[in-house]
């Protein structure tokens, strides 16, 4: 089955549709399946936008990097191939703590506020037609899995990537391609971040292991 992932209403802005999403929210606990439900025909890249948005943010929210980091992964690979995702059960049904993630969400909303007012339709060679999703795709899927390392204690190896993954996702939207070419830099600044960190980690090592031999 094809799903149209473009936002039907491009001229409602998306913290608005945030904060109706957050307002939908009740329970001491809320799963990855009702977020989704939640959101309905909005689509999935606002799954992804939303998914991205604990990782901009000094908040722990236990469960969610794993949760929200596989429903990018899924979401861009359905983009790529142009069909619904499949998510595991494990996944669509772990439990997130709803008084963690709605104050998460309600910052959130401070930073989709402060692109609502620059994204706008533009550039739309960038964000219409098959190849421009796969393309697209591609680049929320690798931002996914840089966003999924275990370098969460390094400062901005989740912020990095997360950035990146909201703008691809509300370019995508609101079909405005200088935003994707945002989502662009931010994923390129990323690559070279992490390729810094594993070359300190490599010169590290040999430099330990030079002393060791040393001594």
């Amino acid at each position: 089955m094809t799903q149209d992932f473009a936002f039907k209403d491009t001229s409602e802005n998306l913290s608005s549709v945030l904060q109706k999403l957050i307002n939908q929210l009740g329970g001491k606990t809320i799963t990855l399946r009702e977020l989704m439900e939640a959101i309905g025909e909005q689509g999935l890249l606002l799954m992804c936008a939303i998914a991205s948005l604990p990782f901009l943010i000094p908040v722990s929210i236990p469960g969610v990097s794993t949760v929200f980091g596989a429903a990018i992964i899924m979401i861009s690979l359905a983009i790529i191939l142009n069909r619904l995702p499949w998510l595991p059960k494990r996944i669509l049904d772990r439990q997130m703590e709803t008084a963690r993630l709605v104050p998460a969400l309600q910052k959130g909303i401070n930073i989709v506020s402060w692109l609502d007012r620059y994204i706008r339709p533009r550039l739309l060679s960038l964000t219409t037609g098959a190849i421009m999703n796969r393309v697209n795709g591609i680049a929320i899927m690798v931002s996914g899995l840089l966003l999924m390392m275990p370098l969460g204690f390094i400062p901005f190896s989740n912020t990095l990537p997360g950035i990146a993954i909201l703008l691809f996702s509300a370019g995508m939207i609101q079909r405005d391609g200088a935003t994707v070419l945002g989502g662009y830099l931010f994923l390129a600044l990323t690559t070279i971040y992490f390729a810094a960190l594993a070359y300190a980690a490599v010169w590290a090592g040999q430099g330990l292991s030079n002393s060791l031999t040393g001594a």
